[in-house]
């Protein structure tokens, strides 16, 4: 095929599939975005105002690292969770700066202790306000210990003094807003039992490296420490998953109508060399903006944006006081009549009843200012069998509430905006913001902190870094590129291999009304693609299709495509132009011609073909072409010999593995998404997939022995031998999981390997690699001349000491270049290890291989094999796309039965059959004619 002139590569895709998860933080990509930033320094230096508090010296306590690794050739060899053979020397040595703080602990034990509710309640509002009122307890035998306790407000309790046994400590329930207990108050026990003893000189031997304490399990420990940290933050300010607070003063805007973005902390305790260390950083999530739910209505109203108050509300609380103590519920739904209009039986008022008349009788001091203008809300509980009508007016919003529906592209887009801010600026936000309210600094410290004697220095980390050296490139023609900031150009290059074509279509999906901007098949405009694509490609077809309706468009669609391919035969691929980014029709023509037909497809933005400006439509074109010539099994750059060596020394596959799980709109019951992608010969270029649908929200892989059967087999098929190593990079796995990943998967590769067909018995070395990128560790540069031009740390950036595990074989890499806000590294763990990977030996190679990634003529974050699988889990949400953006579609038969179910049994019920019909709807998934492609890119 023809070759791009020039480019600097691409996002990570025009249209995608759905988010992967709920609404989370945003802190920058995989090496996309615009090229900008602050300061215009070359890689000379950079203006010294980029640079956070200048010069320092590495932190002392890592003085006698070396030490530590050579204590570690006393230790037996495991694969299991493998111990550091080494630290890395390769590369450039220099100094940085790390948002970890040491923490210091008082000597002596912290007392762990278990609680029991009596009588027991799953009702999470009614047991938040339990513990409110266990820490106002004024008991004796308690009420003394208070300052020195910490609670999770669930089941665990720590305390640095020794708690009198038994314990048990009695509370009469009010509700927030009550004078206090009445005689029909009830009363619960707060049962306090014993359960250990956590010993700080452990943790000591521990972080000394002191091999006799390999195995002492830190996370009771280091658990404890987090309660006691995190309790200032939690009585101050609002929890949002996991370790990550905000605070109704902190820094926001607006996001959306209704919707606020924010700011705030994440904080963690975490073990490292010496030292127990709490990594504290900037976050964001979206807040609902506090206020009266009828002016919100209202405000909606006026936008004409019925739809969005729908989303809006979904999964909205809200406070009522009409009953004399404040109430806070969950809207079931937003009714379409208003309380005048809106009727129920009730008992009181002997029989049928409208909502305004109620409130008159039963609350005369309250008069409904919008009583036939505003529509009520149903506040019963999810599974209750009745409603209960609240006027829009008596509701309120309060402060400090997270909005859990789903952000559209354009709100992410403004949040991704608003959370991009040069490293210089988050340093700041973190010492002058974030440790006084966390309660870290000394003028802030109180109780708990105080009461456990554990203090936190306010200085950050300074460890040792390098910068690791980029790899040669080569192309079929022209003089090898010159990487610089971990990109290249490819001006006058040939595809070191390029794809066949045999013919290839293209399909014009029109608006509604029929309007497209090419006037017919024969369009100028057009022709100069046919020119631009291929010019030894004859056998063009151009196909067209309007866009009545979302589905009759599909339905169109996938009559023409099969019509034509039953006249013509199948072409190498279809390019698609569509006038508008669309999350219905783009997902739809994907799974027609992945799953149904089994032809590749590239779809391209109409406004981008015509664009007036050439360098951005050249560019446009470039990533374009890319993508299809790895869609043709083309290879579009190779590595120098000497950077693949570490690979090619024994015949390796490389596996990439990954699960995406159904995000906030989706139906429940929607099946998570696994891919296993691997590469299939000495170039690691080609990496085709196996996808699978499986159970919802399940991280660990279903299927993975078949999958895994598959790719030794395409491998073998390629070469006719199976490969000696197989290296496996497993994204999405948090560092809980790791030990799950030994005992889940590895058993299921291992199987793999012996049920694989095969003469005789094959059992190749594994090594497991863990990619982790949901991590809060951000690092800062000391000094101008390592430095790019907006304060980040430079592309081939490594830290393997003074932040990383004691025992465990980590690293974090920053392979890219950070081309807005504040770079972030790539963590890596080796699970698991036969092959003996030495520290150079995987640090380069995995920073050299990020440079294979085939869409783009940069380094990206993520090596590119646990890329691909995420690109693929991305591809397979395509599929299932009804049930993934549920909220989203006019109207659907497969989510026909949302929301039916009352109660828990039937709930379950529900999700079962949408999982079914998910099921179903997959089919066999991806068509055989394209499995043996990287369809998915």
């Amino acid at each position: 095929m023809s070759n791009p002139s020039r480019g600097r590569g691409g996002t990570r895709g025009s249209y995608p599939g759905g988010p992967r998860g709920g609404a989370g933080g945003f802190s920058g990509g995989r090496g996309s975005g615009t090229r900008g930033g602050y300061g215009g320094g070359s890689r000379g230096g950079v203006p010294g105002d980029l640079i956070f508090r200048g010069p320092a010296s590495v932190d002392q306590r890592l003085a006698t690292l070396d030490q530590l690794v050579t204590s570690f050739n006393k230790l037996t060899f495991n694969p299991e969770r493998p111990h550091r053979p080494g630290f890395g020397i390769l590369g450039c040595p220099i100094t940085l700066r790390a948002n970890f703080f040491p923490v210091k602990l008082l000597k002596g034990p912290i007392y762990d202790y278990h609680l029991e509710i009596t009588p027991s309640t799953d009702i999470k509002r009614i047991r938040a306000r339990l513990f409110e009122l266990l820490e106002q307890s004024d008991q004796e035998g308690w009420k003394e210990f208070l300052p020195f306790i910490s609670h999770d407000s669930s089941q665990k309790l720590v305390s640095k003094k020794r708690l009198p046994q038994p314990l048990d400590v009695q509370v009469q329930y009010y509700e927030d807003g009550e004078a206090g207990p009445n005689t029909r108050s009830k009363t619960y026990t707060f049962a306090i039992i014993h359960t250990a003893d956590l010993d700080v000189t452990r943790l000591t031997k521990y972080l000394s490296g002191d091999i006799e304490s390999r195995n002492y399990d830190v996370q009771p420990l280091v658990a404890a420490v987090n309660l006691v940290l995190q309790t200032h933050a939690a009585r101050t300010g609002v929890r949002v998953g996991k370790n990550r607070y905000f605070f109704p003063s902190q820094e926001r805007f607006e996001l959306a109508l209704g919707i606020d973005a924010v700011k705030g902390f994440f904080t963690s305790a975490r073990p490292a060399y010496n030292e127990l260390m709490v990594n504290v950083g900037v976050c964001m999530t979206a807040f609902y903006k506090p206020g009266n739910l009828a002016d919100a209505i209202m405000a909606f109203q006026r936008s004409s944006d019925g739809a969005m108050l729908q989303r809006f509300t979904q999964k909205l609380k809200v406070t009522t006081s009409y009953l004399g103590y404040k109430q806070k519920k969950p809207i079931k739904k937003i009714m379409s009549t208003s309380a005048r209009r809106t009727f129920f039986h009730c008992e009181e008022y002997h029989g049928k009843i409208s909502v305004e008349e109620y409130f008159k009788k039963k609350y005369p001091h309250i008069t409904l200012r919008h009583a036939d203008d505003l529509p009520v809300v149903d506040i019963s509980g999810p599974n209750s069998k009745f409603s209960i009508y609240v006027p829009a007016e008596l509701c309120e919003i309060e402060t400090g509430q997270p909005f859990r529906g789903r952000l559209n592209d354009k709100e992410t887009s403004n949040m991704i905006r608003f959370a991009c801010n040069p490293p210089k600026v988050n340093a700041d936000a973190i010492i002058e913001r974030g440790l006084p309210t966390l309660g870290f600094t000394p003028e802030t410290l109180g109780s708990p902190l105080s009461g456990f004697g554990i203090a936190v220095d306010n200085n950050m980390a300074v460890i040792p870094g390098r910068e690791l050296p980029p790899p040669r490139l080569s192309y079929g023609g022209g003089r090898p590129p010159n990487v610089n900031n971990g990109s290249w150009n490819i001006v006058d290059v040939k595809f070191h291999n390029g794809g066949a074509i045999k013919s290839w279509w293209v399909l014009v999906v029109r608006e509604k009304d029929g309007r497209s901007v090419f006037s017919g098949a024969d369009d100028p405009i057009l022709t100069d693609l046919w020119r631009g694509f291929g010019e030894n490609s004859p056998n063009r077809s151009s196909l067209a299709a309007d866009d009545p309706g979302r589905q009759q468009a599909l339905d169109s669609i996938r009559q023409k495509i099969k019509q034509n391919i039953s006249e013509r035969g199948k072409p190498s691929f279809i390019l698609v132009l569509l006038s508008r980014r669309d999350n219905y029709i783009y997902p739809g023509i994907k799974r027609i011609c992945d799953v149904e037909v089994g032809v590749h497809t590239i779809h391209m933005l109409t406004d981008k073909v015509v664009g007036k400006d050439a360098n951005k439509q050249d560019q446009y074109f470039s990533n374009v072409a890319l993508k299809l010539n790895t869609k043709l099994g083309g290879i579009n750059h190779v590595l120098d010999s000497d950077s693949l060596k570490w690979l090619t020394k024994a015949k390796t596959m490389v596996v990439g593995m990954d699960v995406t799980h159904p995000g906030p709109g989706s139906v429940e019951g929607t099946p998570s998404i696994a891919a296993v992608v691997a590469s299939v010969d000495s170039s690691f270029v080609q990496f085709p997939a196996s996808l699978r649908c499986q159970e919802t929200k399940k991280e660990m892989i279903t299927d993975l022995t078949s999958m895994m059967i598959d790719r030794l087999m395409f491998y073998a098929e390629k070469n006719q031998t199976l490969p000696d190593r197989v290296f496996v990079y497993r994204d999405g796995v948090s560092e809980g999981q790791f030990n799950t990943v030994l005992e889940e998967e590895l058993p299921k590769i291992l199987e793999a390997f012996k049920r694989v067909p095969q003469r005789k018995p094959y059992r190749p070395l594994l090594t497991i690699i863990i990619c982790g990128k949901r991590h809060h560790a951000k690092f800062w540069p000391t000094d101008s001349q390592f430095t790019d031009r907006n304060g980040n740390t430079r592309p081939g950036t490594v830290v393997d000491r003074g932040i990383t595990a004691v025992f465990d074989f980590d690293f974090y890499l920053q392979a890219h270049a950070g081309l807005q806000g504040h770079v972030k590294a790539t963590h890596y763990t080796v699970v698991y290890d036969e092959n003996r990977l030495g520290a150079d030996e995987l640090q380069q190679g995995t920073h050299t291989a990020s440079y294979l990634y085939a869409r783009a003529t940069k380094a990206v974050s993520l090596v590119p094999a646990a890329y691909y699988a995420d690109l693929a889990c991305e591809r397979g949400r395509c599929y299932l796309n009804d049930f993934l953006s549920a909220d989203d579609k006019v109207s659907s038969s497969v989510v026909s039965g949302k929301g039916r179910g009352k109660g828990k049994a039937d709930k379950e019920e529900e999700k079962l059959r949408v999982f079914a019909e998910a099921k179903k709807a997959w089919g066999e998934g991806v068509h055989p004619d394209l499995r043996a492609s990287m369809f998915y890119i």
